[in-house]
């Protein structure tokens, strides 16, 4: 199919300029950090800004994968950065945030692929801000359930790591990544601290299948994951891998109720859901629904 040469009108966000942008990128620069928000391009960005919101991008911006959706930088990264769990717990605390989202490049260079940096900035949170909630989003440490034990046990409130698309796009959208080690991850957060929230995203609009969609959500209700985030692939930029379709928002509301009926508990679906989008909201519910809240 040829996609409209503009946006559809459920895509399209409005311009945005207000002083706590601003203040959040300013931040962001004082404190050496960087937000996925920024790097990975997010058609979001600028009305978290204002919320006074970020995803906090931690192992730096260079990734040492290339998978073909992402906007973030590849190449070979820089050495780590040890005052960064710090000053993203300190940044944290400037924004006044509820629940905090940490994510990260893949950092295949390193021997736990990063996992102790995630512990030190879960430890500086909790000793900053004890009562803020927080949210790691990681990468698949190539299987390692050490490294995972490693982050586990640091006693996050929800383990992310995003199953992206479906198995047969794997070669072409992450060529360096394994469906199955992904899955794997998911199940064993789960097993290691039964009581943490577990969560994953799907991106649409990379040629997948219904079909294709309903087996992925089966394989993560049989992982035991608790919350999928399913939102709208926008192409980063001209290197990235073209989208296939933009879907309407009445296909997201369906398959919110087939990923529910299939056994997901909550379901985040919609054009610009995104893993780490108003994911306090996501706490909430699990929260008022009484489900797990650790700290």
């Amino acid at each position: 199919m040829s996609l409209p040469k503009r946006l559809p009108p459920w895509l399209r966000r409005p311009s945005r300029s207000a002083p706590e942008i601003h203040h959040t990128k300013s931040l962001m620069r004082r404190l050496h950090l960087h937000s996925v928000c920024e790097e990975a391009r997010c058609p979001n960005v600028a009305e978290c800004f204002q919320k006074g919101t970020a995803t906090f991008m931690i192992l730096g911006n260079i990734c040492t994968r290339n998978c073909s959706f992402c906007g973030c930088q590849k190449g070979t990264p820089k050495a780590l950065d040890h005052n960064e769990p710090m000053n993203v717990a300190l940044a944290a605390k400037e924004l006044s945030l509820r629940h905090c989202v940490v994510t990260s490049v893949t950092r295949d260079d390193l021997p736990d692929g990063g996992a102790s940096q995630f512990k030190e900035t879960i430890d500086a949170i909790r000793t900053t801000t004890p009562e803020m909630t927080i949210e790691v989003l990681t990468p698949d440490f190539n299987g390692d359930i050490e490294s995972l034990k490693t982050v586990i046990y640091a006693r996050p409130d929800v383990f992310n790591h995003n199953i992206e698309t479906a198995p047969r796009l794997y070669p072409r959208i992450r060529p360096k990544a394994d469906y199955r080690t992904s899955l794997r991850l998911l199940a064993a957060a789960k097993e290691i601290e039964p009581e943490i929230i577990t969560k994953s995203g799907l991106m649409l609009g990379l040629s997948e299948t219904l079909p294709e969609i309903e087996s992925v959500l089966t394989d993560l209700a049989s992982a035991n994951v608790d919350a999928v985030t399913i939102g709208q692939y926008m192409r980063p930029s001209l290197e990235n891998v073209a989208v296939s379709a933009y879907l309407e928002p009445s296909f997201y509301q369906r398959l919110a109720g087939i990923g529910e009926a299939i056994g997901i508990k909550y379901i985040m679906a919609g054009p610009l859901v995104r893993s780490s989008y108003n994911a306090v909201e996501l706490v909430d519910r699990i929260t008022a629904d009484g489900g797990s809240r650790r700290g």
